[in-house]
C-alpha cells in the first residue's frame, strides 16, 4: 500500500432540518394550537486521532466527505432526527489546514477530535412562535446550512527517535532488530520508501517509538528526490540517531557520510538541526580488527557522542538503547519543565488582568 502523508479533501456537513409548521387537530379540540417539532441538526464531519492508523490512505481515496442532512420537524411536537456524523480515524501527528494554508488543528493525542465541518442547526418549529396575539403561527424556521470547504491534511509522524542516514546505512535492519517494525529490507539503495514506526521495549516495561526516515540524499532539503517530503517527519522527534556505514560499498568515508546528512539537516532548518543527535557507526562486524583503530580516530574528530554497533550481529546495541532511552527521557523532562513554566506564566498574566 502506498504511503500517503498529504491529502486535499472537500468536506460538507449536513444542513439542519426545517422546523415543522403544524397545527394540532384533534376531535373535540378545535383550537389545539401549533405543534410543529424542531428540525434535526445536520451531521458533522470530524477526525479522530488514533494510534491504529499510520497513513492518510483512507482520505486520499475518498476525496469528498459529505455528512447527512438533518430531518424536518413534524406535527405532534415530533423533532426531526439528527443527521449521521461522519467520523474518520487519522494518525497521530496529523495537521489540518484550511484552503489558505492556515493551521486549524494539530492532532497529537490519542482520541483527540477535530471538526472539519460542523452540521447546521435545525430550525425551530412553529410551537416556539406562539404569542398572546398570535396563537396560531404558521411560521417555522428553516434549518441552517452546514459548514463546507476545502481542507488540507498533512502527516508528521510522531516518534521519540528518528533514524537518519544515507541509503543502505542499515536503518531498516536496526529498527527491525530492536522494535516491532518490519520494514522491507534488501541489499540495494532506496529499499525504504515510507517512514517505518516501531515500538522499542526496555527491561522496565517502558520504551519509546523509533522511526526510520527514508530518502535523505544530497540536495534533499532543496526538494531533490523524496528527502524533503520525509524530512518533515523528523520535526516531531526528540532525538536523532545518525547512522553511517563503516563498510560503505563505494568506500565513502564516515566523515563524508556524516557531512552529507548534516548538511541536509542544517538546510532544512534549526528545528531539526539542533535536536539531540547520537552518531552510530554501523556494520562494525564487516571490519577487520586492524581497521577499527583508524576508524575510531576518524570518528573522534567529528566531535560527537558515537557508538559502534552491528545491526546484524547485535554488537553494541543494548548499550546504545540504554543511552538512547536516557536521552529521550531527558528531553521529555525538559519539555515538561518548559510547558510548566509557560502554563504558570499564562496563569500569572491572566491573574493580573
Amino acid at each position: 500500500m502506498r504511503f500517503i502523508d498529504e491529502v486535499k479533501i472537500e468536506v460538507r456537513a449536513g444542513n439542519g432540518g426545517a422546523g415543522g409548521s403544524s397545527m394540532r387537530r384533534e376531535k373535540y379540540i378545535p383550537k389545539g394550537g401549533p405543534d410543529g417539532g424542531d428540525g434535526g441538526r445536520g451531521g458533522h464531519v470530524l477526525l479522530v486521532a488514533s494510534s491504529d492508523k499510520n497513513t492518510l490512505q483512507e482520505l486520499y481515496l475518498r476525496k469528498r466527505i459529505f455528512a447527512e442532512n438533518g430531518k424536518s420537524g413534524m406535527g405532534k411536537h415530533r423533532h426531526g432526527r439528527k443527521g449521521v456524523d461522519v467520523s474518520i480515524k487519522v494518525p497521530l501527528g496529523t495537521l489540518v489546514k484550511d484552503e489558505y494554508g492556515e493551521t486549524l488543528f494539530d492532532l497529537t493525542r490519542e482520541g483527540q477530535e477535530a471538526f472539519l465541518a460542523k452540521g447546521g442547526k435545525g430550525g425551530l418549529g412553529n410551537t416556539h412562535f406562539a404569542t398572546s396575539t398570535n396563537r396560531a403561527p404558521r411560521y417555522s424556521q428553516p434549518g441552517e446550512e452546514g459548514e463546507s470547504g476545502i481542507r488540507f491534511l498533512e502527516l508528521k509522524s510522531m516518534a521519540d527517535v528518528g533514524l537518519v542516514g544515507l541509503p543502505n546505512a542499515g536503518k531498516s535492519t536496526l529498527i527491525s532488530r530492536v522494535s516491532n517494525a518490519r520494514p522491507k529490507i534488501a541489499d540495494y539503495p532506496f529499499t525504504t520508501i515510507a517512514p517505518s514506526l516501531g515500538q522499542v521495549f526496555m527491561d522496565d516495561g517502558d520504551g519509546f517509538v523509533m522511526a526510520d526516515i527514508p530518502g535523505l540524499i544530497e540536495g534533499a532539503h532543496e526538494g531533490k528526490g523524496l528527502g524533503h517530503r520525509f524530512l518533515k517527519h523528523i520535526e516531531r522527534t526528540r532525538v536523532l540517531l545518525h547512522l553511517v556505514d563503516v563498510a560503505h560499498p563505494e568506500g565513502i568515508s564516515i566523515t563524508d557520510q556524516f557531512n552529507e546528512i548534516d548538511t541536509e539537516l542544517k538546510g532544512y532548518g534549526d528545528t531539526v538541526y539542533h535536536k539531540r543527535r547520537l552518531l552510530v557507526l554501523n556494520k562494525m562486524d564487516a571490519l577487520q580488527d586492524e581497521d577499527r583503530e583508524s576508524l575510531l580516530e576518524e570518528a573522534t574528530k567529528l566531535d560527537m557522542i558515537y557508538y559502534t554497533i552491528s545491526s546484524v550481529s547485535g554488537e553494541g546495541i543494548q548499550q546504545l538503547l540504554r543511552d538512547l532511552y536516557a536521552q529521550v527521557r531527558a528531553v521529555q523532562e525538559e519539555e515538561i519543565a518548559t510547558d510548566t513554566v509557560a502554563f504558570l506564566e499564562e496563569e500569572n498574566d491572566s491573574g493580573s488582568n
